[in-house]
């Protein structure tokens, strides 16, 4: 059984890997809480986390996009974020039951920002997004999703849309991924390049966006707020990414 790795919230990211240092039992849940920033600034820099190599060996890190203030976007009561992180814990589940060493990276409603004490910028989003990719890029993942939720002004637009970086490993894992949501959306949408977006242009490891649907159309939404379409959702992401992690390790 693989090894379970949940980061909740680092005020102090010393700390927080003062605890995902112990030793690896099998089934661990390692749940590191909010705690107060009592160690050195020097534990904040994201730094800190390459001189721990025993987290070295992550195969995916779901980021859980947005939370906290920062929403994102909405339909009535519904917000994003909620959505995010709900098909975020079924995915990482869903990884963890074939056997992948997965760190999700916000599993409450909490931004990002509040943990990077470190980039020197005003703008919240701007240092929410930094935090996100210096950890993908401290730990070295073989891959990270970010997981969101699309809207549009025509509610007929429906189904998933992957979003790569200009590497052809990201290329490939957005194939993947879209191929297998396509499946379950029954559309044929093919992913696209996202040079615009931080995220993919700042991750150093393979990194995609998942678009998992349209909050603004009726079918989108419903399988976005259900438990059990979330859940196909899921697993049709975590088939996508098992699908890439065979290829990657095995090329040809």
């Amino acid at each position: 059984m693989a090894t379970r790795i949940i980061i909740k919230r680092m005020a102090s990211l010393g700390l927080a890997l003062s605890i995902l240092l112990m030793p690896k039992l099998p089934g661990l849940l390692v749940q590191v809480q909010q705690v107060l920033a009592s160690a050195p600034d020097s534990f904040l820099q994201p730094n800190a986390i390459s001189e721990h190599p025993a987290i070295s060996n992550v195969d995916v890190i779901i980021d859980a996009g947005h939370g906290g203030i920062d929403g994102g976007t909405s339909y009535g009561e519904l917000l994003e974020k909620d959505i995010n992180l709900a098909i975020a814990e079924k995915t990482y589940e869903a990884l963890r039951k074939k056997g992948y060493i997965v760190l999700l990276n916000r599993s409450g409603d909490y931004a990002l920002s509040g943990e990077n004490l470190w980039l020197r910028s005003r703008s919240r989003h701007l240092k929410d997004l930094a935090q996100r990719s210096h950890l993908a890029n401290e730990i070295k993942p073989k891959a990270m999703i970010s997981l969101h939720v699309n809207s549009a002004r025509n509610s007929s637009k429906r189904g998933a849309i992957l979003l790569h970086q200009k590497n052809e490993q990201s290329k490939q894992l957005a194939r993947y991924l879209q191929h297998s949501l396509n499946h379950l959306y029954g559309i044929h949408e093919k992913p696209f390049y996202g040079k615009t977006y931080y995220l993919l242009k700042h991750c150093r490891i393979p990194t995609v966006i998942v678009e998992m649907g349209f909050i603004t159309n009726h079918q989108d939404r419903e399988m976005l707020v259900r438990p059990d379409w979330q859940q196909a959702i899921a697993d049709h992401i975590a088939i996508g990414l098992e699908q890439y992690l065979k290829t990657s390790s095995n090329p040809s």
